[in-house]
């Protein structure tokens, strides 16, 4: 029987501030720095820390995060918007490449209790973030070590280019895993949209593939992203939850579904523009003007195979 481990994130001292605080507060610092505000007057101090201590806990897998704060009024209801903002922070991108998609798509999203005692006009809050994880500590280190595998067996060198770097990790993926009829459609087993199906077990649904191949592009250096959204049948029109990647070659942005060409066999998903990928439609927080700003997807598809 596993143990339950409660892992103390921080202990967060709420203040209330005004809107020029929050501005030099956001603006402060060389590193990012994250203020939390529920879309109220509750601002967290030492949010920031707090954000990566979420983030840490979720990369052990512990199975309760705790966070401890006080305040000098009651504000039960915004703690629920607090948390999803605090969690929403703490799955961005980083420069860790076992976090933020990496994180994002092996859960199953999470619960919150929490609760206040009150003495002499000071609130004391208790709150627990419960994660829904799709794997566990022991599954990611064999990932962690099969990852380590994979990237030296490639032989990449500081000579490698990116495309020949994209190239032969989505040979590996496309060549090594089997798309996972047996469990495609059953909704209470999660492992297969995991890294762990793709590179340990060898067979996974559509996720299993993007963020195995998330994790080997980043392994490898190169900036790519985890893009989910519907798929369209191009027998019959019909959609479908679906998931791919993008990924960066010199610089521009590429479509890559590495589920589709493993399945069909060939290359004819790989490294396209979006125009000549219209039988995938990204989730909408992927068409934003901030995402695309970030992420410059390329105008043509790349030429080479």
């Amino acid at each position: 029987m596993k143990k339950k481990i409660i892992i103390a994130a921080a202990a967060v001292v709420l203040v209330i501030i005004g809107a020029a605080a929050l501005r030099k507060a956001a603006a402060s610092g060389d590193q990012k720095t994250y203020v939390i505000s529920s879309g109220g007057s509750v601002t967290f101090e030492n949010a920031t820390q707090t954000v990566k201590d979420i983030r840490a806990a979720f990369g052990r897998r512990a199975s309760g995060i705790h966070i401890s704060y006080t305040s000098h009024s009651d504000h039960m209801s915004e703690i629920s918007p607090i948390v999803d903002e605090l969690m929403g922070y703490a799955l961005e991108e980083t420069d860790d490449p076992k976090e933020g998609d990496y994180l994002r798509h092996q859960y199953g999203g999470y619960t919150t209790r929490y609760g206040y005692t009150e003495q002499n006009g000071t609130y004391s809050y208790e709150v627990t973030i419960v994660p829904d994880y799709y794997t566990y500590p022991e599954q990611e280190k064999e990932v962690d070590a099969e990852v380590d595998r994979i990237i030296q067996s490639l032989g990449f060198t500081s000579s490698t280019t990116d495309y020949e770097k994209v190239k032969a990790i989505y040979d590996y993926i496309c060549d090594t895993v089997i798309y996972d009829r047996i469990h495609a459609k059953n909704p209470y087993y999660h492992l297969k949209t995991t890294a762990y199906a793709a590179l340990i077990n060898h067979t996974a649904v559509c996720q299993g593939y993007a963020v195995g191949l998330y994790r080997l592009f980043r392994e490898a250096g190169l900036s790519a992203r985890v893009i989910t959204g519907m798929a369209v049948d191009p027998e019959d029109g019909s959609q479908q939850n679906h998931a791919w990647n993008i990924v960066s070659v010199d610089g521009r942005f590429y479509n890559v579904d590495a589920t589709w060409d493993d399945i069909i066999g060939g290359r004819d998903y790989f490294l396209k523009c979006s125009e000549e990928f219209p039988d995938h439609i990204p989730g909408g927080e992927y068409l934003t003007d901030e995402f695309l700003t970030e992420y410059p997807m390329a105008e043509e598809s790349y030429g080479k195979v």
